[in-house]
């Protein structure tokens, strides 16, 4: 058992390489073993990839993940949009299965003009349609609804937690950066990413707090929560990715982790990587 890191979309070393031929030279260069499909703004994927990357991938042991569309919406006060985000999902979910990805991780909803509690009841259900679809065409990959960086959306560890309760297989996707930017800060001692990761294993279990998908980032944030993704360079905003590396290697877990820095994702990444196996030691 081992937790594989890698980036979310190319950082911008990445440069000018062909993708997804040199994806491969291109993690192994930087020891990484991971890497999500970035689908934010639609699913579209050039032919070639799918063509391609299952055999790439599975070749050099690097697990696929995929970021199903931002505009997807599991509270919203229209009906109309969550039959559209359970459609949004299930073209995730189909895309991942031709691509050999393991996990969807899917944005939880937003709060802004319903209570948290209404807002939880509208994404429990969306959800609840996505999963009955996705049992129902057999489709492998795991939906994940992800934790949230803004006060006014859905998406406290707690929110997201219920929602994976609905099913069995389904996992969280932990960002701690967006923990960190909509907590303003809080997220500062090896305790407080313990008392997170007790939260995920008594709700969820072990298997499911081992196997879980995680984001992390440096975020700034404002008091509205989070403004925008930084890199590790910066020294003003959190959180610090040391702990929660030493965590997973103490607790040998075996999550996939993807770094979100804003240019310097796989140098990051990488970075998250040397200090997970210094802890191993």
């Amino acid at each position: 058992m081992a937790v594989k890191f890698g980036p979310g979309g190319n950082s911008l070393s990445f440069g000018k390489r062909k993708f997804p031929d040199e994806l491969p030279s291109y993690l192994a260069s930087m020891g990484l073993d991971c890497y999500e499909i970035e689908c934010g703004r639609g699913v579209r994927i050039a032919a070639a990839t799918y063509e391609k990357l299952p055999a790439l991938a599975s070749g050099n042991n690097i697990t696929v993940t995929l970021h199903a569309p931002y505009f997807i919406s599991l509270s919203s006060v229209e009906a109309e949009k969550r039959d559209n985000s359970v459609n949004y999902i299930a073209e995730s979910l189909r895309a991942a299965d031709k691509l050999g990805a393991a996990k969807v991780v899917v944005h939880s909803g937003s709060c802004a003009k319903i209570t948290r509690a209404e807002a939880l009841y509208l994404a429990k259900q969306t959800l609840a349609k996505a999963v009955a679809l996705r049992q129902s065409e057999g489709l492998k990959a795991i939906i994940c609804p992800e934790t949230m960086g803004k006060i006014n959306q859905l998406g406290t560890l707690d929110e997201v937690l219920e929602l994976c309760t609905l099913d069995d297989e389904m996992l969280p996707c932990v960002d701690f950066g967006h923990l960190n930017a909509r907590t303003h800060g809080e997220i500062k001692t090896i305790d407080d990413y313990s008392a997170m990761l007790d939260k995920i294993e008594n709700t969820l279990g072990h298997d499911r707090l081992s196997q879980m998908h995680i984001h992390f980032s440096k975020i700034e944030y404002t008091n509205s929560g989070e403004r925008r993704h930084l890199t590790f360079a910066d020294e003003i905003y959190g959180p610090q990715y040391e702990p929660l590396c030493e965590l997973l290697a103490k607790r040998n877990l075996n999550c996939t982790v993807i770094c979100e820095s804003d240019g310097t994702q796989a140098e990051d990444a990488s970075l998250m990587k040397k200090a997970y196996l210094g802890y191993l030691k």
